[in-house]
C-alpha cells in the first residue's frame, strides 16, 4: 500500500501519525524513498523506507466498522491467560508490535485481567497504559470523540469482559 501526503496512519508502537512528506535520499550510496511520518502523540518525525513500510507495519486508521468490531472484541470474555510471566509478557509484546488493534485489545484484556488478581509488574503496567493509550488515540481520531469519552467507553468494555469471563468460568 503506498501513502501520500496527508495520509493518517499508525505506526505500530508508537502510534497515529501523517504523513507530511515522501522524501527521496541517498543512504550508503542507494537513492530511497522515505515516508517522513509525523507522530502525534510526541511530536516527533520519524522516517520510514517507502519499500519496508509493509514490513514495519505501517498500515491506515481503522474503519469506523471495524472500530465497532473491535468494541465486541474488547467486551467478549475470551482473554488469553498465561501461566507465566515471561511467556506471558513475551506474547503480549509480540502483540504490541504487531500495531493491530485488536492484538493490542488482547493485550490490554488479558493485563487488566491479570490487575484484578495481582499487581501488575512495572514493565506489564507500562504494556498496558501503552495498549491503552494506542487504542484509546486510534478511537478518538477515528471517530472524531476526546480520549477522555473513548476512555471511558474502553473501560467499560473491559468491565463486560471481566463480568463475561466470570460468568463462563462459573458454567464450566
Amino acid at each position: 500500500m503506498r501513502f501520500k501526503p496527508g495520509d493518517k496512519v499508525v505506526y505500530p508502537n508508537h502510534g497515529v501519525g501523517e504523513i507530511e512528506e515522501i522524501r527521496c535520499r541517498k543512504i550508503a550510496g542507494a537513492e530511497q524513498d522515505f515516508y517522513h511520518l509525523k507522530i502525534y502523540a510526541n511530536q516527533t518525525t520519524v522516517m520510514v523506507p517507502v519499500g519496508n513500510s509493509r514490513t514495519v507495519g505501517l498500515r491506515k486508521l481503522f474503519a469506523k466498522k471495524q472500530i465497532l468490531e473491535l468494541f465486541a472484541h474488547l467486551c467478549s470474555g475470551d482473554i488469553d491467560i498465561y501461566s507465566n510471566w515471561k511467556g506471558r509478557y513475551k506474547e503480549n509484546a509480540e502483540k504490541m508490535r504487531s500495531g493491530h488493534l485488536f492484538d493490542m485489545a488482547d493485550v490490554l484484556k488479558n493485563l487488566e485481567h491479570l490487575s484484578k488478581r495481582k499487581a501488575l509488574s512495572y514493565r506489564e503496567k507500562q504494556m498496558y497504559e501503552k495498549a491503552k493509550y494506542l487504542i484509546i488515540s486510534e478511537i478518538a481520531i477515528v471517530e472524531k470523540q476526546t480520549e477522555e469519552r473513548v476512555e471511558e467507553r474502553i473501560d467499560e468494555a473491559l468491565e463486560k469482559a471481566i463480568v463475561a469471563r466470570k460468568k463462563r468460568k462459573k458454567s464450566a
